[in-house]
């Protein structure tokens, strides 16, 4: 069942006002066009009966308000402003989007043969190698939001790293929202193409400036090609009265790696739906994911991965840390296809549960097809455990103390993954600083 557009009429208004503009190319207009006839059809996923993607996950709080794209601003940021809100580092090669536009003076860019840029800009430079691959892995034929994303097209960050080359300065794109009095949508976009034996470094940061509501529908393509080695980080550190829903669609060759971590602590309602197709034998990659929760914040995990070859390795581990009355979804399948034979993958979901009214509904699972591999999924929930407690506080420590190292011992697991250590080191404070004061002591006594 599907939702028509005539519950949208924003995103009508604002699509028409695009369209009017000019100077893309045509193939570009044309993408557009497909992909918003398509949303007219597909609407946002409000009925989730039937719906398995959405069954935790209400989207009528993002459906029922008339977010507003405005069409050409130039908001002004400065980098000091950025530097409060998202990890910074001089030394990275830092891009810049501000309410959804491209902000060069705040930009660095790279040397070398390289390209890591505005990708309205790609699209006329590079057309033939953004045309391939634009689209390709985010398919719109059945997802409303990749739909609307599509649509409204106009920039984004394009990412190319050519055969061999080893890109040694990670890539940050900071997409910010500087927070206006009426609600608005930017839709990010990412293009990221690693060539054969290349190797880079990808940290996508979602920020906001102010505690205003608006809505982020984010899409990220990532393919990488044979031997080529990719590191990904993906940071949702926006208004606790945001929405946000962010795609992420990775495509493996040959022999290539790619290992990502995704954190988040923003967000009033946030959806992480990520999935990698491993289309080549030996391919291999690494999931890990961590996410704090509190008051009535939403955070959903829609995570696939799709073995379609042989001798391909997977690693899913996330972890979630839930206070207040939040509640946070873990979802998605670990697929092995019948010709994908010496598989190797595991799938894990922890949860620790601050609070008696906190929730978690998690589901792994595996779907194999195929007779010759080595799979295994599982998934825990609980509370800080009372014996642990009492064994720290005959130690001499109090108990908000004590807690508050174990909660930072089960969140290390993830944070420590992180290679780049000014990012590294941004995190463990971050999410220290996150760790609630007062911690209600649960265990088998509640």
């Amino acid at each position: 069942m599907t939702q028509t557009t005539t519950r949208f009429p924003q995103y009508a208004t604002d699509y028409q006002a695009l369209a009017s503009t000019s100077g893309e190319p045509a193939w570009l207009t044309q993408l557009r066009e497909q992909a918003w006839t398509r949303f007219e059809h597909l609407g946002l996923p409000i009925i989730r009966r039937g719906n398995e993607k959405w069954k935790y996950t209400d989207v009528r709080p993002v459906a029922n308000v008339a977010f507003e794209h405005p069409l050409g601003l130039e908001p002004q940021v400065d980098s000091s402003q950025l530097q409060k809100a998202a990890p910074w580092d001089a030394s990275w090669i830092n891009l810049v989007f501000v309410d959804g536009y491209y902000s060069p003076n705040i930009s660095s860019q790279p040397t070398g043969g390289v390209y890591v840029g505005s990708l309205a800009e790609a699209a006329q430079s590079h057309p033939e190698l953004v045309q391939k691959h634009l689209a390709q892995q985010a398919s719109f034929e059945d997802d409303g939001f990749v739909a609307l994303n599509t649509a409204f097209l106009q920039d984004g960050a394009f990412v190319h790293v050519p055969a061999g080359q080893v890109l040694s300065a990670p890539v940050h794109l900071v997409f910010v929202t500087t927070g206006q009095v009426e609600p608005r949508v930017t839709y990010p976009r990412t293009l990221l193409l690693a060539g054969t034996n290349s190797q880079v470094t990808l940290v996508e940061s979602y920020v906001s400036l102010a505690d205003a509501r608006f809505f982020t529908d984010a899409v990220t393509e990532i393919v990488l090609e044979d031997g080529a080695n990719v590191s990904h980080y993906r940071l949702l550190l926006e208004s606790t009265e945001a929405y946000h829903v962010g795609v992420s669609r990775v495509c493996q060759s040959q022999d290539s790696t790619f290992t990502s971590a995704s954190f988040a602590k923003g967000a009033a309602i946030g959806r992480n739906d990520f999935q990698v197709l491993l289309d080549a034998p030996g391919a291999s990659c690494t999931l890990n994911g961590l996410y704090l929760t509190t008051g009535t914040q939403h955070m959903d995990n829609y995570i696939n991965i799709d073995h379609a070859k042989p001798n391909g390795t997977s690693r899913l581990l996330y972890k979630g840390i839930l206070d207040g009355k939040s509640r946070a979804v873990f979802g998605g399948n670990v697929t092995v296809r019948q010709e994908a034979q010496k598989t190797d993958a595991q799938q894990t979901d922890k949860n620790l549960l601050l609070s008696l009214d906190a929730e978690v509904d998690s589901k792994p699972s595996l779907l194999i097809y195929a007779d010759d591999v080595k799979c295994g999924h599982g998934a825990t929930a609980g509370h800080i455990d009372d014996d642990t407690l009492f064994y720290m506080q005959s130690r001499g420590l109090d108990v908000e103390t004590a807690s508050q190292i174990l909660i930072h011992a089960f969140a290390s697991e993830i944070i420590d993954t992180v290679e780049l250590t000014p990012l590294r080191e941004y995190l463990d404070r971050l999410f220290m600083e996150a760790i609630p004061t007062s911690t209600l002591r649960l265990g088998r006594e509640s």
